[in-house]
């Protein structure tokens, strides 16, 4: 229904933002558990930490270099496990992109 200014009344909203629910954390990938072990695991919090820079179209490796070297302090850890050559240095999603 039109007002006297030729606006239309908008009603309030009546849901609330607020939810009794506990959502997970962002950075679980629920979907893509599987068979994997604990420095995979570690690995794949690396590649979803947006701190980095994007990992899209590079290795793991080559994007903890890129980080180190652009003063960002990448974990020690995660050259440790590329450099031994026994995990995938491919990032997480660069089959599912």
């Amino acid at each position: 229904m039109a007002s006297k200014g030729g606006f239309y009344k908008q009603k309030a909203a009546t849901t609330t933002l607020g939810s009794d629910q506990t959502q997970s954390p962002a950075l679980e990938s629920h979907d893509l558990k599987g068979d994997h072990n604990q420095c995979e695991e570690i690995l794949r919090q690396f590649d979803m930490n947006m701190k980095y820079g994007p990992c899209i179209g590079m290795t793991r490796l080559d994007r903890w270099e890129r980080a180190k070297n652009l003063g960002i302090n990448p974990p020690e850890e995660i050259e440790t496990l590329l450099r031994q050559g026994k995990v995938d240095l491919e990032c997480l999603w660069s089959s599912r992109v």
